[in-house]
């Protein structure tokens, strides 16, 4: 063989190496994703880019090194099972859960796959984990509120109308988790109310429930966080507005037209969830991981409302607002 050809294939030989391990692709690694709202809700969407940019940011991208499965409940308890159902034979490395009605159809279909949650109220009193900081089992994640947060709703609400005397707090028991809220219904006469709880499943029930609440002088409305309640929230306002029902609600409640909200940001919580899905990737287990909480909530007072509902909203609480809509 001519000296040349000889190098010539010397250094083909030598490339080989090279050009194999440049075709190999990373290994994908899947996700599940269960969400409680339909699949073109805004919420949803803003979620979930939330959670994707998240992910990329922590060196996890689309097609290259994860491949992600969502459902979308749209806040049907039948859905919750099927896609819970669907997403679990699918064997995902982890699984997103938004929302407590998510988490509970995930864990009746597995013990084993890492499930991270977020907006789910009360994890320890539900029984869900063995800790806070050690949850132990497959779960763990980002909870929301508690049942504390119902009297502050409380306090807003007295303060921005005084002249509230009563409210329900309206929720769907199929999706929300209210038994909790026995100490807060107590505690309501020290703030000069009288609360229930006002348990409702479709429309019907909303438009019925939030008329009679306007029977009588001092009516209010609170309005609980759970998926149904979100997607079906400006059925809710536009009740509560036409029957002069002064009300507070979570996230984006008062952007939507109620009279104020008092949350944190679930879009952040979303976003934070993503850190724990990439330490599970890479080999943690959820047991170890503390559930975590809020830190931070948001105050925002709709004056377009209160002008509506012939309130005068104290310049005080304005002062405290994290926002304002005029």
């Amino acid at each position: 063989m001519k000296r040349r050809t000889f190098i010539a294939v010397l250094g083909v030989a030598a490339a080989w190496p090279l050009a194999g391990h440049a075709q190999r692709t990373e290994r994908i690694r899947r996700v599940g994703v269960l969400m409680p709202f339909p699949e073109n809700s805004r919420n949803a969407q803003a979620y979930l880019t939330a959670f994707v940019q998240a992910l990329e940011r922590l060196g996890w991208v689309k097609d290259k090194n994860i491949r992600i499965d969502y459902r979308f409940a749209a806040g049907d308890p039948t859905l919750f099972k099927t896609y819970a159902s669907e997403l679990v034979s699918l064997a995902p490395a982890a699984i997103l859960a938004s929302t407590a009605p998510a988490l509970a159809a995930l864990q009746q279909q597995t013990r084993k796959i890492p499930i991270v949650f977020v907006i789910v109220p009360d994890p320890l009193g539900r029984g869900l984990v063995t800790s806070l900081a050690r949850p132990g089992g497959n779960i763990t994640g980002f909870s929301s509120w508690d049942a504390a947060i119902i009297g502050k709703w409380l306090q807003l609400l007295k303060g921005a109308a005084p002249g509230v005397t009563r409210v329900a707090a309206i929720f769907n028991p199929d999706t929300a988790f209210a038994p909790s809220l026995n100490r807060e219904i107590e505690g309501a006469p020290s703030v000069g109310m009288q609360m229930k709880l006002a348990p409702v499943h479709d429309e019907a029930e909303i438009e019925h429930t939030v008329a009679a609440q306007a029977l009588e002088p001092g009516g209010g409305l609170i309005c609980l966080p759970d998926a149904f309640n979100v997607t079906h929230r400006d059925v809710i306002i536009a009740n509560a507005d036409r029957h002069r029902l002064p009300s507070i609600g979570s996230f984006e409640f008062a952007r939507a037209g109620g009279l104020m909200s008092y949350w944190y940001d679930p879009v952040e919580l979303h976003a934070q969830a993503a850190s724990y899905i990439d330490r599970i990737l890479r080999g943690a287990s959820p047991a170890d991981l503390p559930v975590q909480q809020p830190t931070k909530y948001s105050l925002i007072i709709n004056l377009k409302t209160a002008k509506a509902l012939g309130l005068t909203v104290p310049p005080n609480m304005l002062e405290l607002a994290d926002e304002v809509i005029e």
